[in-house]
């Protein structure tokens, strides 16, 4: 298990899998490009830029792949793997010294303490996109990731949407107060992973980190407030989410591959900088594939574990690459009852308001092959039958066909009719194809293709 940021690149780059720029790539759109070029591929580590001290690195998670590796179990286990950890998680272990607070500023400076780069053409400026924003509430800590603006020298815009820290600073706004936070900045993947977990509110989602790593985290407390935060992070920034006030923030490069429009909104006042003493900054690039895909295998996880509760026939989930990996959910099932799907569906709508289109299919079916999903829709779904709409629902607020997170949500059933006779959907296969070794039984062509068939 990879406990830190360091140790990850490390092992990233003993695989083969860390590029490294050119130094003095521009903060500006520079890093972003370089990321999103070699995104799915390499890792990117950009020394300098902009002649900044601090390195920024970017894609730690290209790959579905990756983070199985990450986890330590094999790629169909992943979600298991993660449900467990979600359901056992392991009691932090708070440390008096730690490499996260090596060097404390008080005297904040964000761009100047940290390589902050601008990601899509029209962001309105610098973003902190890696940050896990640590808040706590009545039952315990909150962990999660904002984008983050930044707005002045030790000024963050935030935006909130309807979620666990949104309730938190509400009920402390109504009393008038400021709502403590820490912005964590460089995590190994899997505390990354466990920050995007769909757990209770109180539920904290370090906790979830230790279970992934099989071992108690080592947390630190902050300098300025209670918060704990982990120990090997590289930085720490220590604030507060400022009651009845609101700025403008936006727009932002967001994960549907559109922007998020500007409006007033929340702010955090940033009242220390700590970090290690040669720190190295990480960030996600704004729409880009490790933004997917970071948001992607958490849900699922969460998703395939609430469904089975309420329906045993679910065997697999995915959110789709082509779904931005929010809103197209697949759900495969086996030996459900007549009008089942449709319950699925139902259910699986309910889960989180990103959910958008859920296409319920059969087990032979791969919910991880779009074509495949495609084809089951195509052949086994017919509209005036198999189609659930919901109108009027909410919504993900980043979706701009809605109007302004209220929409339609729709279930497409594709399983076969329960009333069908078996010969009329079954696959085509030819036999033994799979098994055939295709190195022994093909070769290269001589140089005249016609003297092969003499």
């Amino acid at each position: 298990m990879h406990t830190s940021l360091r140790g990850w690149l490390d092992h990233l780059q003993c695989t083969g899998r860390l590029a490294m720029a050119k130094p003095g790539m521009q903060l500006r759109h520079g890093v972003a490009g370089l990321a999103n070029r070699l995104a799915g591929d390499n890792a990117a580590l950009f020394p300098r830029p902009d002649g900044h001290p601090v390195p920024v690195v970017a894609n730690l998670l290209g790959d579905r792949t990756w983070i199985a590796e990450a986890m330590g179990v094999e790629p169909g286990d992943v979600l298991a793997a993660y449900g467990r950890a979600c359901t056992n998680p392991r009691p932090l272990c708070e440390v008096s010294a730690a490499p996260c607070q090596e060097v404390v500023h008080r005297d904040v400076d964000l761009e100047r303490q940290l390589p902050i780069p601008t990601h899509n053409e029209f962001d309105s400026g610098a973003y902190i996109t890696a940050g896990l924003l640590i808040t706590r509430g009545p039952s315990g800590q909150n962990v999660s990731i904002h984008r983050l603006q930044v707005s002045g020298p030790d000024r963050l815009g935030a935006l909130l949407l309807p979620r666990h820290t949104l309730a938190l600073f509400a009920e402390r706004e109504r009393a008038g107060e400021d709502l403590d936070v820490a912005v964590v900045i460089g995590v190994d993947p899997l505390t990354l992973l466990a920050s995007q977990a769909i757990v209770p509110l109180g539920q904290d989602e370090l906790e979830i980190a230790g279970a992934l790593h099989g071992a108690d985290l080592p947390v630190t407390r902050c300098v300025t407030n209670d918060l704990l935060v982990p120990a090997e992070a590289e930085f720490v920034l220590e604030g507060r989410l400022l009651a009845s006030t609101r700025e403008p923030e936006g727009p932002f490069g967001e994960f549907p591959q559109y922007y998020g429009p500007r409006d007033d909104r929340h702010v955090i006042a940033v009242d220390a900088v700590t970090h290690r003493k040669e720190p190295i900054y990480h960030t996600i690039v704004g729409g880009g594939l490790e933004h997917l895909l970071l948001g992607a295998v958490p849900r699922e996880a969460s998703f395939l574990t609430q469904l089975r509760r309420s329906f045993p026939c679910v065997r697999d989930v995915h959110l789709s690459m082509g779904g931005t990996c929010r809103y197209h959910l697949h759900v495969q099932v086996a030996n459900h009852a007549p009008g089942e799907a449709k319950n699925v569906m139902l259910g699986a709508l309910a889960l989180h308001y990103d959910v958008k289109h859920v296409t319920v299919v059969d087990t032979d079916v791969d919910v991880h092959d779009p074509a495949d999903v495609e084809w089951a829709v195509a052949t086994r779904f017919q509209a005036d039958r198999d189609l659930l709409v919901v109108s009027a629902a909410q919504g993900s607020k980043l979706d701009p066909s809605t109007d302004d997170g209220i929409g339609a949500r729709m279930g497409l059933d594709a399983t076969v009719p329960a009333d069908a006779a078996p010969s009329t959907f079954t696959r085509i296969r030819v036999p033994g194809e799979a098994e055939l070794d295709l190195v022994t039984l093909t070769g290269a062509a001589p140089a005249d293709w016609q003297d092969a068939i003499r």
